[in-house]
């Protein structure tokens, strides 16, 4: 619709306006934000009508007065008991969008973003700390840089609202560069109304739960369309920062289709699935990129010399065409686009989606289609090295193959050990090699593992009947096999093994692997797939070190690492923070990874680190740049791995232009985490921690007070949270819970912080370190680690933001949804005691006088959205008493299940 039909902002309106950016000038100052705020009021009101519109102005009006300490701004509560239930349907889905919109305008501004994260100021200061170039681009040749897409549900918004929201974007970038209209031919500002008001008339909610399928089909739209542009432009950068042409290092991978650990979903057809979308969009990526290379290399031999290997190409393509007998260039791409018509013919069992003329052989690999690419590009740069000797779109679709190979990206395999078990039992009695294998000791698993790997013969037998589980797990195997062969080994090499407690959990992969001859033992045993233990709870990082070192003390297993010349560990954030608690999760995931070192030193083998990474704090959430930076020394060496899901991986990886500088972050700390001189130096650690020993301890016994050993508080934790209803939110296609439980233990971590986070208490990023603090007497010493510690900074730092985002008086009115009114206020009591207690300490080592002081732009940020989640949490509370007391019309589930998403996406990292 355009803009002339739409009528502006009332008076009462622009004063909101103002009165906010009074209250919050660094953020409310942003003209994006003035500008896509008044267009979301004029959307309201076009079609929510005035009287709707003067309602939510109200109550904006009075909840931004009341965030300012403005006197008498106690209305809210009023205001929205004023609001029909349609009403607040449509409440809800006007302050969610205000919020979607400030996120999107501060992504632009860089207050989300990594400000000077970049590997052009990554060499600067390693060049400064005396490392040179050369040395950084050793590091390149043998480095990995892996952000990994995955299925966890943290994600409340439809595809669509993102679609919406990155258009918006895209249009706003035409904006800066000082157009006025579209390609097309639209307005420029009336084409961004029409998408606000598009997100307005959008269903916010998904009516059916999510299948793998759809989740493949999210992820591959990031691959596709974003990542598969971005890095070709990002390595481009690259070289021109090393004055060389760089190595691909940095590849992309992903968990859905392969990820089964508590997922019945996911199976062998849900892998083939995977597997066949990614391969189909990436040839056909190479495809249009082929045909538009054959527009663009017109070149004559009329006018230049073309070398040999180029004429033989177009010798061999069969283009005959006398149109282009003098373009050896054209004729040879001709030939090439026939060979990958072929491929994908061959790969995904449809024609290409533009036939060709000509007929080819299939590329048997992508090396050997970028062997072609590669003469081209040879030719091109001749003796003369000049303006077509290097880059361009021939330049970038080279980069493109070496990165995205005929996989896209790397799918890796989970499972958790307990299904490995339970499968291997089988087998091992349907082949006769033990009849009760989860009977025997640690130490005689290992012995029968390794001579049943040891001998050539397969456990399996087409005649035997297996269970529905066992069958499933044989499939997925075969699935890898054929997968290897249809795309290249380089599309799975990663297994992850879940609750990985022992050597025979990791021999267990590969007894399944040799099922399908992906492990084959003898004189050189060989792996084509890597058995990578995950360590998730405290007890399991502490026990890590053991784990591996009698991993490698197999002389099969050393033969295939040495071979490999590369070991990975995943360790997780969410479990362990479940299990205890923020502080201590923290502290044991460095340990952790400290340990590990030396071992991997003893064996000749290089560490690779999978980071576990969630979008909250309570799950490794926050900066990576920070958090990667913070690793302890000598434990990333160039390699690293980075688990991207939900949320994060919409607000990261929306655009070219956000994943860019994303990826740019993680590449700029990895290098300067492996490369810069530490920050701490030696002598200093041992008091930092041995303090952090101390805290941690103190925090661990604190959190297991209240979350494991308070009789009543699963009970207050169900019923003070909305954790019961988030899964009416459809996010996610496996369940909540492990097992039909409702212990804490067995509830997945996602649920766990994401619930807190609606009821605005985030106990997962914060509870036991205000005790720890507290009771830790050196607190010059504290303050010192803050300040020259970069792991107890970015702790710190992290937590700083949740409490910010907290707020204990909303809380308490959660804790009145609690029906045993004692049980609720005494653990609430606990709870905003505890709350109290970090806070003061906090500020204390950190020297400030109030949250966020010394990160203004974060601060302002964050208090920009107070006044706009408060109300939606009030609103929430009176829908779930009035759900939870037996009213049962639609409107009230729908309103709950809106709430859920407009606080999530207010309060961003939360899942």
């Amino acid at each position: 619709m355009p803009s002339s039909t739409l009528s502006p902002l009332t008076a009462a309106a622009c004063a909101v306006q103002q009165r906010l950016m009074a209250s919050h000038p660094p953020i409310a100052n942003n003209p994006d934000v003035r500008f896509l705020g008044k267009l979301l009021g004029d959307v309201i009101r076009a079609y929510g009508g005035e009287a709707l519109f003067k309602r939510i102005e109200y109550i904006r009006a009075t909840s931004v007065d009341r965030a300012r300490g403005v006197a008498g701004a106690d209305g809210i509560d009023r205001g929205l008991d004023r609001l029909s239930l349609d009403e607040t349907l449509d409440f809800t889905r006007g302050f969610m969008l205000f919020s979607m919109l400030a996120n999107l305008a501060e992504d632009r501004q860089g207050v989300a973003a990594e400000q000077g994260a970049d590997v052009a100021h990554a060499l600067e200061r390693l060049a400064a700390a005396g490392v040179d170039r050369a040395t950084a681009a050793a590091l390149l040749d043998g480095a990995l840089v892996a952000p990994v897409l995955t299925a966890h549900p943290t994600e409340v918004r439809r595809k669509s609202m993102i679609d919406h929201r990155n258009r918006i974007a895209e249009l706003l970038l035409l904006k800066d560069r000082g157009l006025e209209e579209t390609a097309e031919g639209d307005q420029i500002d009336d084409a961004i109304l029409r998408q606000i008001a598009l997100l307005w008339q959008t269903r916010v909610l998904r009516r059916e739960r999510l299948y793998v399928a759809d989740e493949v089909d999210t992820a591959l739209s990031y691959l596709r369309d974003v990542f598969l542009p971005a890095l070709p432009a990002l390595y481009a950068r690259w070289d021109r920062a090393f004055g060389a042409r760089v190595p691909a290092f940095l590849r992309p991978g992903t968990w859905i289709g392969g990820d089964r650990d508590g997922n019945p979903n996911v199976d062998a057809a849900s892998l083939r699935l995977a597997l066949a979308r990614a391969g189909e969009a990436v040839i056909g990526h190479y495809l249009e990129q082929v045909h538009a290379l054959g527009a663009e290399l017109s070149i004559s031999t009329e006018h230049v010399a073309v070398g040999d290997a180029v004429q033989a190409l177009a010798a061999a393509s069969g283009d005959a065409a006398a149109s282009r007998a003098d373009e050896p260039y054209r004729r040879a791409l001709s030939g090439i686009y026939a060979r990958l018509a072929a491929t994908h013919l061959k790969i995904t069992g449809k024609p290409a989606p533009r036939p060709g003329a000509l007929s080819g052989e299939p590329y048997p690999d992508p090396a050997a289609l970028r062997a072609d690419l590669a003469q081209l590009a040879h030719g091109l740069s001749g003796e003369s090295h000049g303006p077509l000797s290097s880059g361009g779109a021939l330049g970038r679709l080279i980069r493109a193959v070496e990165v995205f190979g005929f996989h896209l990206a790397t799918l890796d395999l989970r499972q958790n050990s307990a299904v490995h078990e339970r499968v291997v039992a089988e087998l091992l009695k349907a082949g006769g090699a033990c009849d009760d294998y989860l009977a025997l000791d640690e130490e005689a698993r290992v012995a029968l593992l390794r001579r049943e790997l040891a001998s050539p013969r397969p456990l399996t037998s087409p005649y035997a009947a297996y269970s529905e589980e066992t069958a499933s797990e044989l499939a997925i195997v075969r699935a890898v096999a054929d997968g290897h062969r249809t795309y290249g080994r380089a599309a799975i090499i990663n297994y992850i093994v879940s609750m990985a407690q022992s050597v025979s959990d990791l021999l267990e992969v590969h007894l399944l692997l040799k099922e399908a001859g992906l492990y084959r033992g003898g004189d050189t045993p060989e792996a084509d797939i890597m058995a990578i233990p995950l360590f998730e709870t405290v007890a399991d990082l502490e026990r890590a070190p053991g784990i591996m070192s009698a991993w490698f003390a197999l002389p099969e297993v050393a033969a295939i690492s040495c071979t490999r010349g590369v070991q990975e560990v995943m360790i997780g954030y969410s479990d362990s923070n479940k299990d205890g608690g923020y502080l201590t999760s923290t502290w044991q995931l460095s340990k952790g990874s400290s340990a590990l070192a030396p071992v991997f030193d003893d064996a000749g083998v290089r560490m690779q680190l999978f980071h576990g990474r969630g979008g909250a704090v309570g799950r490794g959430g926050g900066s990576a740049f920070q958090a990667i930076q913070a690793q302890p020394p000598g434990t990333i060496q160039g390699r690293i791995r980075i688990t991207e899901q939900g949320e994060v991986i919409a607000a990261k990886y929306g655009t070219r232009a956000s994943a860019a500088t994303n990826l740019e972050a993680m590449t700029a700390a990895t290098l300067l985490a492996s490369l810069a001189p530490a920050e701490l130096p030696e002598q200093d650690r041992a008091p930092f921690h041995g303090a952090m020993d101390a805290l941690s301890d103190a925090a661990f016994r604190a959190y297991r007070g209240l979350v494991y050993e308070t009789e009543g508080f699963r009970s207050f934790f169900r019923q003070a949270t909305p954790i019961a209803e988030i899964a009416g939110l459809k996010i996610g296609s496996r369940p909540a819970s492990r097992k039909k439980s409702d212990a804490i233990e067995d509830l997945r971590a996602i649920p766990w912080v994401f619930s807190w986070a609606q009821a605005r208490v985030m106990l997962p990023g914060w509870y036991g370190v205000g005790t720890a603090l507290a009771g830790f007497d050196d607190k010059e010493l504290l303050r010192d680690m803050a300040a020259h510690w970069p792991l107890f900074a970015a702790t710190l730092a992290n937590m700083e933001q949740v409490l910010a985002k907290s707020d204990m008086t909303i809380a308490a009115r959660y804790a009145s949804l609690v029906e045993d009114r004692a049980l609720g206020g005494d653990i609430f009591g606990r709870i905003r005691d505890e709350w109290q207690r970090t806070h003061d300490c906090l500020l204390q080592v950190t020297r400030q006088t109030r949250l966020l002081e010394k990160n203004p732009a974060l601060g302002a940020s964050i208090r920009l959205r107070l006044p706009y989640i408060e109300p939606l949490n009030l609103l929430q509370i009176e829908l779930l008493k009035r759900h939870r007391s037996g009213e049962d019309d639609p409107r009230i589930g729908e309103g709950i299940l809106l709430s859920i998403n407009a606080i999530a996406t207010a309060l961003r990292n939360s899942g």
